[in-house]
């Protein structure tokens, strides 16, 4: 292909024609504006510009042979004429917050509760950045739901006995981890840090914490992974580690299929399907940014335009944070859990689990694991918190938890939290904003220090409760009965029904 001089991609500044440069390659993206999924406006900003920083920190460069035609390449930028490309806008602090990332945090040993990382990450990120990790569906509830609901549950300690040492060991379908947590899928973590999940990794690597990887990552599985091979080979493999895969399922089956054996290939352990997104969540404060992008490109009387109409994912975050695109979808049913498993020979979790029906359903159809998860409040508003399935299954489908590992995630912000999961019957939980927040103000030694803060905690309770291992959880150590009352009542609920 001939290069394209700098000038000429300049002039494809709009929806009518659309022109970006990416890793110094130019794209006709014009026909993508009403499929992105995060949005026409953050592509219009880039419009005729070098979008290469900002694309690699929500993207792997998969992502445009992935979904664009092969016709939208349109050869090399000359590089003499870079200098004549547009230059974007400096973006302004939305809300009238400072975009100064070099602000001064505190140092990491001060951070002693995992709240502390969230207010070092809001000191150093971009406004849209710190949106998309602390958005939630609609007026926040499910979210100050999960948050809440942990506070509602009370210990009920025993004393005199002897705890000077404590095991807080706990296994993944066979994989074992110093610690019955691990750290759940996050999108596009580029945007925390410029590190993104291998730093992540990195970091889960030398504390020996599990982590489910998420599909809609910023980097690629491959990349994810050969980060992770290359940190084991570094400490000998000697780290527990062990890497899942948070699976987005696309509609197509064939690019379903296609994803599954390369996650295989990779050598990720377990597959955990997300089931809770056949559409995306109102995410309130996303489309407040959204709208502000729109304005700020000239969109503002044009949001319902009909060139925008056409995309599925027209309200998706205005950041990159979202599900793949064509993977949201609204025709999975349980039946479809048969060709899975022919396709996929590991474990299968499903993750999104808001009911002890499903719980019994996910049982009946084979799987080997369930994710009690409202999507981090990001989904269904008024969702009900994990714990509250938790304690549904409990009482209605108690057989589940003899069949099938259980974990959840949502609002744990403390090593209690995570005790009074496993009281209740979770083979281990996800750990999801602190270890972002970690990420974003401190990299890999924020990671390690949040692991550090959580299993303190976590090992300090189990001292004060009056056990020495995990194995001697039960239910009778914690007192649930606030957020019981507040439970279906038989004549509610009927387990029978597959509706």
């Amino acid at each position: 292909m001939a290069s394209i001089n700098g000038a000429e991609v300049a002039k494809h500044n709009n929806k009518e024609s659309c022109w970006i440069v990416v890793d110094s390659n130019v794209y006709d993206v014009t026909s993508f504006l009403s499929e992105h999924p995060g949005g026409a406006a953050i592509i219009l900003k880039n419009a005729g510009t070098d979008a290469s920083r900002e694309f690699k920190m929500y993207h792997p460069l998969d992502y445009l042979r992935d979904n664009l035609s092969s016709n939208s390449l349109l050869g090399p930028v000359d590089p003499d004429t870079f200098g004549q490309l547009r230059q974007p806008k400096e973006e302004k602090a939305a809300l009238g917050e400072d975009l100064d990332s070099s602000k001064e945090i505190p140092h990491v040993t001060l951070c002693v509760s995992t709240p502390d990382f969230e207010n070092a990450a809001k000191a150093v990120l971009p406004h849209k950045s710190y949106i998309y990790a602390s958005g939630s569906a609609n007026t926040g509830a499910s979210l100050q739901g999960n948050l809440d609901d942990w506070g509602r549950i009370n210990f009920r300690p025993r004393v005199m006995r002897n705890v000077g040492d404590v095991d807080t060991r706990r296994k993944m379908f066979g994989y074992s981890s110093p610690h019955p947590f691990y750290i759940s899928p996050m999108g596009t973590m580029g945007a925390m840090h410029p590190g993104a999940e291998p730093e992540m990794i990195r970091g889960a690597i030398r504390k020996g914490t599990h982590v489910v990887v998420s599909t809609s990552s910023t980097k690629s599985s491959e990349q994810i992974m050969q980060c992770y091979i290359d940190e084991q080979e570094r400490l000998r493999n000697e780290s527990p580690t062990t890497l899942f895969y948070q699976y987005y399922m696309p509609v197509d089956r064939t690019k379903a299929i296609e994803l599954m054996q390369l996650v295989k290939k990779c050598g990720y352990k377990g597959l955990w399907i997300t089931v809770d997104t056949p559409v995306l969540g109102k995410r309130t404060k996303d489309r407040y940014l959204q709208a502000e992008e729109a304005l700020a490109v000239g969109l503002g009387e044009e949001t319902t335009a009909e060139w925008e109409t056409g995309s599925d994912n027209a309200f998706a975050p205005a950041m990159g944070g979202r599900p793949v695109q064509g993977q949201l979808s609204p025709h999975t049913t349980w039946d479809d859990l048969e060709w899975i498993r022919n396709e996929w020979d590991g474990p299968i979790v499903l993750k999104g689990i808001q009911c002890a029906e499903d719980a019994k359903l996910a049982m009946e159809y084979g799987c080997n694991g369930i994710l009690l998860s409202n999507h981090g409040g990001r989904q269904l508003h008024t969702a009900p918190s994990a714990l509250m399935t938790l304690l549904e299954i409990r009482t209605y489908s108690p057989e589940v938890l003899g069949k099938l590992e259980i974990y959840l995630d949502g609002g744990l912000r403390d090593g209690n939290d995570i005790l009074k999961a496993l009281c209740l019957g979770a083979t281990a939980v996800g750990v999801g904003r602190p270890f972002l927040y970690a990420l974003a103000a401190y990299g890999t030694k924020g990671v390690e220090r949040c692991v550090d803060v959580l299993a303190e905690e976590l090992q300090t309770g189990m001292r004060l409760l009056g056990i020495t291992s995990l194995d001697q959880c039960r239910p009778e150590m914690v007192n649930a009965s606030r957020v019981l009352n507040e439970m279906w009542r038989p004549e509610q609920l009927s387990i029978k029904s597959r509706l």
